[in-house]
Parts: C-alpha cells; structure tokens; sequence
C-alpha cells in the first residue's frame, strides 16, 4: 500500500488495525512519535473511498499531533484515529464500546477524545471502558471545541496586528460553520469583524446569515472572497495550486488540520505575500483542553492558556519576517529542535 510508504517516510512507530465482526468496527490508530510522551489525538468516524486513503488521513494527521505537542509544549506525542463508517448510520454503543476496548489495550501508549464524527456524548460511552478517552466533565462552562474556536479567535486578533487592522470591521472569509467553526464565526461577530460564510449545511449558512450579519456564498465560491483574512475550518487538503491561485486575502488563518494539498502549498502563498497561520499552531486549543479535562489546569489557566496561541504564532511570523522565510517552514524547524533536544536528552539520561 502506497500509504505505508508514508509512514516509512515520516518515522511513524505503530499502525494499530483494528476489526470487531460483532460490531462491525473497522478502524485504524496511528502512532507517530513519543519522544515527549504517549501519542494523543481525536478519533474521527467518516466514509471514506478506500481503506489506503482512511490510513493515510490517520498518519498524516498523527503526524501533525506530533507537531501540534511539541510547538504547545505538551507532554504527549503524536497519534490519531479513524474509524471507517458513517456516524449517522454505523455509529452505535456497542461500536465505540469495542473501540474502547481497543484502545485500553494498548496501556496508555495512545490517548484519545472527539473528532469529526463523534461528540462529547460518544467519548462519554467511551470512558466507561477505558481511561484514556478524556472529555469536558458535566457541567462545565466550556469544551474543547469552544477552546479551538479561541485559539483561532486570538491567532486572528494577531494576523489583524501584523496586517495593521482593528479586528472590528476586519473581513473574514470563514470556511466551514460545524463545531470550531460555528463557534469562532459567532466570536468574530461579537467582535465586529465582517463575515463572508460558506458551508454545505444551509442550516448553518441560514443561522450564520440572520443572526450575525454574515454574507453567504456557495462552497466552491469562497476561495474568490476579497477579505482580510480566509480561515478554512472545514475538511484538510483545501489549500492547493488552484485555490491558492485564487485567493483574495492577506491571511490565512483557520482551525483545518493538514490545510496544505501537496507540496509546495507553503512557498505558493509565500510567494504571493500571504500570511500564513501554520495549522497545528492555530488549532492548538483543541489539544490543550485536555489539560482543562484531566484537572491540570482550571477554566481560567487553559484558557489564557490557549490565547497564548497568539504570542507563540506572533513569534513564528517575526522570525520569519527575518529570515525571509514561510512560516510553515520556522515552525517545523522550531518543532524538529525540540524534538532532537529531547532524543538527546533521552539518549544522555541512558
């Protein structure tokens, strides 16, 4: 399979495939690298056209867990997990039950929550089985949706900062209204920004319209918004030769994880003089929310916590406005420095 050419090529450690007949659950852990810590990443539930394309998804974005950790400071490493079904048909009880069988065998070595297809309501089912699938406790205020939206809510307050903007009357294209979307587009109209909305739910592209102002266009006509900033909080892979070619805007900025179609999507809008966001960056909040989760840190801690978001992307872009570079580019480098320091430091503890 092409897909383990991959994982040979970016160091993941352990495929974990996964099958129960009783309850039909067919799925897939990936665990890329554990230099800080046990793998940690979402669980998602979507079809998908081949069972080499449901493995790539799982270690191209166990990969970007890695990054995401180790840029967030986090003592975990890299992980994600798909389960091949469709959640509004297959999703059942005794489904995420033997996949949380699953994971608890594995000791530790991967831990999960909510990711496109599941909810809080799912990983819920999921703890009874095993401790590690964590999620927001009854009763709290906030979760970890509402912590991704901020992080790219403050990442744009920044982008706003180095375009020489005021977030009130800031233009953003925003890609996407599910749970981090929805959220975010809701903060950046309290703020007064301006909003061009698209979404292949006209209920939410209907919500998003009457009750924050929002302009709606189709889908496929977003990428021609002319806005300060297009923030794509919907599926990866959005950002391309073509799309890029037809971006208006001067930032990206947005919740997507693995944004980038190929290679060389990074100096393409580099070369066209827009900002970047680096993905597992700006979509920090969602990871840091386990710190809320597990009781390290209290709403008030993981919250300021995750506008943090913003001082670490800000830093990202001065370096780069140094060295000229694409800010995808210095924060790779800045994770792979982590990352060696760590093996070192590993190695010498030996």
């Amino acid at each position: 399979m092409r897909a383990f050419a991959y994982a040979e090529r970016w160091g993941h450690e352990e495929i974990v495939f996964l099958r129960d007949a009783a309850s039909g659950l067919r799925a897939i852990i990936a665990m890329h690298d554990t230099t800080l810590g046990p793998a940690i990443g979402g669980t998602r539930m979507r079809t998908y056209p081949s069972e080499e394309e449901a493995l790539l998804d799982a270690l191209r974005l166990a990969k970007a867990m890695t990054y995401k950790s180790a840029m967030a400071g986090m003592r975990y490493g890299g992980g994600k997990a798909v389960i091949m079904g469709d959640p509004a048909r297959d999703k059942t009880e005794a489904l995420l039950t033997a996949y949380a069988r699953a994971v608890q065998r594995l000791g530790g070595r991967f831990h999960t929550g909510t990711d496109m297809g599941l909810d809080e309501r799912d990983i819920v089912v999921m703890s009874r089985v095993t401790r590690y699938a964590t999620h927001t406790a009854a009763g709290a205020t906030i979760d970890s949706a509402d912590l991704a939206a901020l992080g790219v809510f403050a990442s744009i307050e920044k982008a706003a900062q180095v375009l020489g903007r005021p977030l009130r009357g800031l233009h953003v294209a925003v890609q996407g209204l599910g749970e981090v979307g929805g959220r975010l587009a809701r903060k950046l109209a309290d703020a007064g920004a301006r909003l061009t909305v698209a979404d292949i739910a006209p209920g939410r592209v209907g919500h998003a319209v009457s009750v924050w102002g929002a302009r709606a266009v189709a889908p496929e006509a977003i990428y021609d918004v002319e806005a300060d900033v297009f923030s794509p909080n919907a599926a990866g892979g959005v950002l391309d030769e073509a799309t890029i070619a037809r971006l208006r805007c001067r930032a990206v900025v947005g919740a997507a994880n693995e944004q980038f179609a190929e290679d060389g999507a990074g100096e393409a809008l580099h070369a066209r003089g827009i900002l970047y966001g680096p993905d597992y960056i700006v979509n920090a909040g969602g990871l840091l929310s386990v710190l809320f989760e597990t009781g390290e840190l209290d709403e008030r801690g993981v919250t300021a916590r995750v506008r943090g978001i913003a001082d670490t992307l800000g830093e990202v872009w001065a370096r780069a406005g140094e060295e000229g570079a694409p800010p995808h580019r210095i924060a790779d480098r800045i994770v792979e420095e982590r990352l060696g320091a760590a093996r070192a430091a590993g190695k010498e503890a030996k």
